[in-house]
């Protein structure tokens, strides 16, 4: 079986998923995203950086930290036939704030209320919607970065204007989220395939709860409750192996923040007593028609 992992670099969790193929028999090319030239005007017969030609792999899962490069990636992929994990169609929902959302709305998965808008005026207005305090967020971006709690009018103001004043056109859209009172923590899920494999707390004093912000995991049951929402969400955005965000609102329950579809997780097997990367590995090997 050959099967292609494509990376920006190796962090710890690529380190465990190659020696997780590796225990299964399976030893994984490498592909180095900043070496990938795609002529777009060809077929899957050229090669990937490593020689082997595009269509010869069994599957290719894609890591790349960068989310451009790793959508690009798979939506050559896909076009050309080759079997990648995620999905274009999940990958590119779950990069954009704005798509997910729209997708749990149709899928009637609860979430935190949510607006998007594009003006100065308009999002304030937004704001006050919603009701103070309220996040923005920019419809793209992970780890916690660029996010902004604003308590009052001015804060508001202060927000948009940098915002506004950047280059970047992805932060000219204002994606105004409701501030949910949550316990001090959130979930984060793990949903490989058909189930939700384990989950995690991750516990907090600031407001954004992050491990990758110095949020504290521990153990969360994967309670019938919270594996249905997971499982829910996991469709709506097309499926695949998926971290998914939630929080508990004191009076509606669980509701989806943020699906990540490239999710790290070296802080979350020693809590869960789950293999994630095997779990991973073994849904990567059933999606290439090998053995598990």
């Amino acid at each position: 079986m050959r099967v292609g992992i494509v990376i920006s670099h190796i962090r710890p969790e690529e380190k465990l998923l190659i020696s997780a193929f590796q225990a299964q028999g399976v030893e994984p090319e490498i592909i180095n995203d900043r070496e990938i030239i795609f002529d777009i005007t060809a077929g899957p017969e050229q090669s990937s950086p490593t020689g082997t030609a595009w269509h010869d792999y069994d599957v290719v899962l894609e890591r790349s930290v960068s989310t451009s490069r790793g959508l690009y990636t798979l939506a050559m992929l896909e076009n050309w036939g080759v079997n990648a994990i995620n999905s274009f169609q999940t990958a590119s929902t779950c990069a954009d704030k704005f798509r997910t959302t729209i997708a749990l709305t149709k899928a009637g998965v609860p979430q935190p209320s949510a607006r998007l808008s594009f003006e100065s005026e308009s999002t304030l207005r937004a704001i006050e919607q919603i009701g103070y305090p309220a996040v923005l967020k920019p419809v793209t971006g992970s780890w916690g970065r660029m996010l902004a709690r604003v308590n009052d009018r001015d804060a508001a103001e202060a927000v948009i204007e940098h915002r506004e004043t950047l280059g970047d056109y992805s932060l000219h859209l204002f994606y105004t989220q409701e501030l949910i009172r949550k316990p001090g923590r959130d979930i984060r899920a793990f949903v490989v395939g058909d189930q939700a494999i384990c989950a995690i707390y991750r516990d907090s004093p600031h407001w954004i709860t992050n491990t990758a912000r110095g949020g504290k995991a521990s153990n969360c049951p994967v309670t019938p409750e919270l594996a249905d929402i997971c499982l829910r969400t996991a469709r709506a955005v097309g499926g695949g192996i998926l971290a998914i965000d939630v929080m508990e609102d004191p009076e509606r329950g669980y509701l989806v923040n943020e699906v990540n579809h490239t999710m790290e997780f070296r802080n979350s097997s020693a809590p869960t007593g789950v293999d994630i990367a095997a779990e991973v590995v073994r849904h990567t090997l059933r999606v290439a028609g090998g053995n598990s």
